[in-house]
């Protein structure tokens, strides 16, 4: 842990003063020269860092570009998915999210409660599976057959309610339907008494990157109002993939 600690506030002083030489983050991080070589060794051998020359100073690398970028991506989808989460939770009804994958679980980065919502859910931050969850199949649905195949071997299919599907051939078939119709329901198969439909968002190149969902209780969120709630949904993801595509 103190390794890792070290390298990070190696890289907050490189962001701040923008380049430091060898004897200035020892300093800096109060360690031997010695033990700060071999930091800035390690974090250059994955290009955290960079030198201007074999014995110049240090300065942040393309590696960091490269992380930011994936954060960056996410961010986007949470400020260009606001308003448009706003605007279906009036015309839906229910709790809007917007999800992204996160490994072999679903996360959910963005919600606005439904004026209906029973109990004040949050599930910003929520990491959840992708065989039973609306987001969660619709993000699987788009992968590659090879990355899905292996996700699911690590997390496994477990039951957590009686309608979770557990079968893979089972969850095959949704799938298929998610990428035919366009969207993904779940009924009770996360957890009893609630429902949920999502439709994907995509970036520029046509890839999924996000699913944008709307959930509540299966009382109200029935199979049939969900279909009709579809072509809502379905809109409301498309132009947050416009919005990302000019974003870009």
């Amino acid at each position: 842990m103190q390794s890792v600690d070290r390298a990070v506030a190696v890289l907050e002083i490189l962001a701040q003063h923008g380049e430091a030489g060898v004897s200035e983050v020892a300093a800096a991080i109060d360690v031997h020269k010695s033990t700060a070589f071999r930091l800035l060794g390690a974090l250059e051998a994955h290009g955290m860092v960079e030198q201007e020359n074999e014995r110049g100073k240090y300065r942040l690398g393309f590696g960091v570009v490269r992380l930011a970028g994936a954060v960056t991506g996410r961010i986007a989808v949470t400020r260009h998915g606001r308003g448009i989460c706003e605007r279906l939770v009036d015309d839906v009804g229910e709790t809007m999210n917007i999800a992204v994958l996160e490994s072999h679980h679903a996360i959910n980065l963005y919600q606005v409660r439904g004026s209906a919502a029973i109990a004040a859910q949050n599930w910003v931050g929520r990491l959840t599976p992708l065989h039973c969850t609306s987001s969660g199949k619709v993000l699987l649905a788009h992968l590659a057959r090879e990355e899905r195949d292996a996700l699911l071997a690590e997390a496994g299919l477990p039951r957590l309610t009686p309608r979770t599907v557990t079968s893979r051939k089972k969850l095959e078939a949704d799938l298929s339907a998610a990428r035919e119709q366009g969207y993904a329901i779940t009924l009770e198969e996360y957890e009893e008494g609630l429902n949920a439909l999502s439709a994907p968002v995509r970036s520029g190149d046509g890839e999924v990157v996000a699913a944008l969902s709307a959930s509540g209780p299966a009382f109200r969120l029935t199979v049939e109002r969900m279909h009709e709630l579809a072509p809502l949904l379905v809109a409301g993801a498309d132009e947050l993939s416009q919005r990302l595509v000019h974003a870009d």
